[in-house]
């Protein structure tokens, strides 16, 4: 919804914020998770923000909210209702009006360290306890910096002063994420200081209702927070679509010529150009993939990518359609080429009749509404399409992949036979028990398969640290080289022992980047072997049917079993 993008209207959001969650609980085949809000301070509206932004992401969330000021006792001390609730996900929402013990301008240096302990320890002590109580995520709101500065600029500096304070605080939670699973960072710190930290810590609000932040910055923080939730269940964005004219550079590369382009150091413009160039291109560091979609000759546009000021070449991309066709359908193309869903997808195009139009014809796009180039990379950024929270080796090697595939797509144009197209590949699987190792990319892979995908269950990390540990599961990844290089793990397998002679297939997944090279098949007969291994005399399998995932509806025919039920809304079960 393009209302819930950056820059979003937040008197909009919040005026019409019921008639918005009624028509977002309306979207098809949302995933449903528990989200339980300890609070340092008012947050029913952060809940109504967050579940909007979560509806909008495909996550429909159920809250538990503590009362007010009684995250400290409810992580401690535990209660019934929360017992009961077993969240998913633990999100303390404490600002620096949770800190207690700020120090003194008459405290020594061993009294502030003191201080600063006790308010690391208290919060460890509630992430611990949080920890050996659920299977959960815990998020946890970084120190929004105070107010004022009663030492002025020596306040962050000396060690009385409470930025000095809040900034090294932060750094103790910084390396208590940086060592623990499933732990992860709310940086309010970054958000309130983008927003204006004198707008944000409007104390009208702290007063008047308890918000440690004025109302219209709500949305703000909820957003962020939302961004987080999205990227641990795999609701990220994966890749550009990219204009050229205008877009990547200043100009019209077909009426200009290559050596008119704005771009380069020679004038503010052309800086401009090529620092959102320089930033597109980090991007290719998270795996994320670089398409161009540009309405102009081919050769043009391979020549302004030659630009030698341009950051961004030819071989940057892994698709580039540039011709006269309408762009929503060299979109359609693009997705297809890559085996991608049109959501995956990020539209970046400084024409708003285009973006619209793409908008309105490929469902599930997003197209950040950019403005002035100057621009372009704050909105983008803002809008966190492809945030971080677990990151894979393979994640480097992403875009390789992805240009791996294209030569074997060539390569398979050479062969009139399909077999004989595979037997050239030489492929190698390696299929094996879950290992250490691999735990965060079969997380990863749990949450961003959707083709094949049998029962479309998600799965966090530390929910794949949970099935590993527990003998009751049959649990198998694989991998597969060819003659173009590694895909890495590519699929997963999870049953569950029941009643010691079954084996019920809770999941069944496959990376879209090896479809139709009969790896199926390989797990399959592996996970037959285990099961005969553990005398399991029969395996149930079951299809859930969704939008995207009616390509593997004839899985369980195709592997022999048989269907003994089907309901109304077309799930099946196999024996």
């Amino acid at each position: 919804m393009k209302e819930l993008e950056y820059p979003f209207d937040v008197n909009y959001i919040i005026k019409n914020k019921r008639k918005i969650r009624k028509e977002l609980l309306l979207k098809p085949g949302l995933l449903e998770k528990r989200i339980a809000i300890l609070g340092g301070s008012t947050t029913s509206e952060i809940k109504n923000m967050l579940e909007l932004f979560l509806l909008n992401y495909g996550i429909k969330p159920t809250f538990y909210e503590s009362e007010y000021n009684k995250f400290y006792e409810d992580a401690i001390f535990g209660n019934e209702e929360l017992d009961q609730f077993s969240p998913d996900i633990l999100y303390i929402h404490t600002t620096n009006r949770n800190i207690i013990q700020y120090p003194t301008m008459y405290d020594d240096e061993k009294t502030v360290e003191e201080k600063l302990n006790f308010e690391y320890e208290k919060f460890k002590k509630i992430w611990d306890k949080l920890f050996s109580k659920f299977n959960a995520t815990i998020i946890q709101n970084n120190f929004e910096y105070p107010y004022y500065r009663l030492l002025g600029n020596k306040d962050a500096v000396d060690i009385h002063g409470k930025t000095n304070f809040v900034t090294r605080l932060n750094q103790k939670f910084y390396n208590y994420a940086n060592s623990t699973k499933n732990f992860f960072i709310n940086d309010i710190n970054y958000i309130s200081s983008s927003y204006g930290l004198d707008k944000w810590a409007n104390q009208f609000y702290w007063h008047m209702y308890k918000y440690a932040m004025e109302v219209p910055a709500i949305p703000y923080l909820s957003f962020n927070l939302a961004n987080i939730i999205k990227s641990i269940y795999g609701k990220n964005k994966k890749a550009f679509v990219l204009d050229l004219d205008n877009t990547l550079w200043g100009g019209i590369v077909g009426d200009d010529g290559v050596e008119n382009l704005n771009i380069g150091p020679e004038v503010p413009s052309g800086q401009v150009y090529t620092e959102f160039q320089n930033y597109l291109k980090e991007y290719k560091s998270l795996g994320v993939i670089l398409n161009i979609n540009s309405k102009n000759e081919y050769e043009n546009a391979i020549a302004g990518l030659n630009h030698p000021a341009g950051t961004l070449k030819p071989e940057d991309f892994i698709i580039i359609k540039a011709n006269w066709n309408p762009k929503n359908l060299n979109i359609k193309d693009i997705a297809e080429e890559l085996n991608l869903g049109a959501d995956s997808f990020v539209f970046v195009d400084d024409n708003p009749a285009e973006r619209q139009i793409c908008r309105d014809y490929v469902e599930g796009l997003s197209t950040p509404e950019i403005d002035v180039p100057e621009n372009y990379i704050k909105i983008i950024d803002h809008n966190g399409y492809f945030e971080v929270t677990n990151f894979s080796k393979e994640d480097l090697k992403k875009s390789e992949m992805y240009k791996d595939n294209a030569k074997r797509s060539q390569m398979m144009a050479t062969f009139d036979n399909y077999e004989d197209y595979l037997h050239s590949l030489k492929m190698k699987a390696e299929i094996a028990s879950f290992k250490p190792i691999y735990l965060e990319r079969i997380s990863q892979l749990t949450n961003k398969s959707n083709q094949f995908n049998l029962t479309t269950k998600r799965y966090s990390l530390a929910d794949i640290e949970e099935v590993n540990k527990d003998e009751n599961y049959i649990k198998l990844y694989g991998k597969l080289e060819d003659i173009f290089g590694d895909n890495g793990v590519i699929s997963v397998v999870i049953g569950n022992i029941k009643k010691k002679e079954e084996l019920h297939i809770d999941l069944w997944i496959m990376s879209c980047r090896v479809l139709k090279r009969n790896m199926e098949f390989a797990m399959m007969d592996q996970l037959v072997k285990k099961a005969k291994e553990r005398n399991i005399k029969t395996i149930y399998g079951y299809y859930y049917p969704t939008l995207k995932n009616k390509m593997v509806s004839n899985f369980y025919d195709l592997q022999g079993f048989t269907e003994i039920s089907c309901d109304e809304q077309g799930n099946k079960t196999y024996k």
